[in-house]
């Protein structure tokens, strides 16, 4: 009886990990690695902190390399189921949602809590790359008023848990596939005229914390001790570095607990005291590669939907440094957006990681949809 050859393991094995694109991967690592390093600072007291984020990168790799395997056609058929259990949880938040720092923005698992707003990063562009495909060449303006409507439902569920900086990066994340489909420059120029006029109402819209966040931009010496101590503290600790920053584990703002939240959101002024100005260019650098890299994967992609899906990913980590430099440095209000592949965070880190890998399934299969 004649058995079929094995086929040797080694090799399968193999093509599973060739999946990883080798320029993105490693500015992913010198992320992470510059990120860990802050953080074994900036944790100095808190026990738990640093092993807890080797735990999450872990669990990011796994996520990504998951995705990394699926081609973009499949992607395309999980777009709509994504964003319907994305809206259902969503709703399933505002109905029993877990409060906790006076926002109700997590469902309890039981074994942990779960922040189903994280998914809608993903599956917002996802959803919305998958409507333009359908409608390639023959996108109107009715279209751009759909896909509007489809953006608005989850960013409005979103802000009003409340959770202001994740709906920024929802409604950029959406925003980016629509303007990629073709949205013309005087419709912009008219939603950006819409928005400006809409202002006044959205002031009164605002929670009490969100509009002092405002005003504390505008003028954090209004009040120095109290709404705008955090900000003035995260301004001093970025100036205080110099050129060459004040050398690693020795920066007082981080360990005197001048700095809050400096092992999340507030990460960069930990960063930025400790390495200075010649850190900072070092991570911009970084930054732009990152977002280099992905725009010619974006550039490079075969069809329509893996075009609109990677350049947006691609943006998104663009606003995740842009908005968070911006806000610790003082030139953005806080609106509680981590820094990209550094903050500490696992819910945060298992999206960004699973954005990468979509990014490398699309750079992986461009010669095979090609051929």
């Amino acid at each position: 009886m004649h058995l079929p050859e094995s086929r040797p393991v080694w090799p399968m094995i193999k093509q599973r990990f060739e999946v990883f694109d080798e320029s993105l991967g490693l500015v992913m690592l010198l992320l992470l690695a510059v990120g860990l390093i802050t953080l074994y600072s900036a944790s100095m007291g808190l026990p738990g902190i640093f092993q807890n984020q080797m735990r999450n990168i872990a669990v990011a790799f796994v996520v990504m390399w998951v995705a990394a395997n699926i081609p973009p056609q499949t992607l395309m058929r999980f777009a709509v189921p994504v964003y319907s259990v994305g809206i259902v949880l969503l709703i399933a938040v505002a109905l029993v949602g877990t409060v906790n720092h006076g926002g109700r923005r997590w469902l309890n698992l039981g074994v942990a809590n779960f922040q189903p707003s994280e998914i809608m990063k993903i599956a917002m562009p996802l959803m919305l790359a998958w409507f333009f495909q359908k409608r390639e060449g023959l996108i109107r303006w009715q279209e751009f008023a759909v896909a509007g409507l489809l953006l608005a439902v989850p960013v409005g569920l979103i802000a009003k848990q409340p959770d202001l900086g994740t709906a920024l990066l929802v409604l950029a994340a959406g925003f980016y596939v629509i303007f990629l489909a073709g949205l013309s420059w005087k419709l912009l120029v008219g939603l950006i005229c819409a928005a400006g006029a809409s202002l006044p109402v959205v002031w009164h819209m605002l929670h009490g914390y969100q509009r002092d966040r405002i005003m504390t931009f505008i003028d954090p010496s209004s009040d120095p001790l109290g709404k705008g101590f955090h900000i003035i503290q995260s301004m001093i600790a970025i100036g205080s570095g110099g050129i060459t920053g004040k050398g690693w584990m020795q920066g007082t703002q981080a360990h005197l607990e001048f700095i809050p939240e400096r092992t999340t959101d507030f990460i960069f002024a930990v960063y930025s005291e400790e390495f200075g100005l010649i850190g900072n260019i070092v991570l911009m650098v970084l930054y732009l590669l990152l977002i280099g890299r992905g725009l010619v994967i974006a550039a490079n992609a075969p069809t329509f939907f893996s075009r609109l899906l990677a350049g947006a990913i691609t943006l998104i980590f663009f606003t995740y440094a842009f908005i968070n430099m911006g806000m610790v440095s003082g030139i953005l209000p806080v609106v509680g957006v981590p820094l990209a592949f550094m903050s500490y965070g696992g819910t945060s880190l298992m999206t960004l990681g699973l954005g990468a890998g979509i990014l490398m399934s699309i750079q992986r299969n461009r010669k095979l949809v090609q051929s």
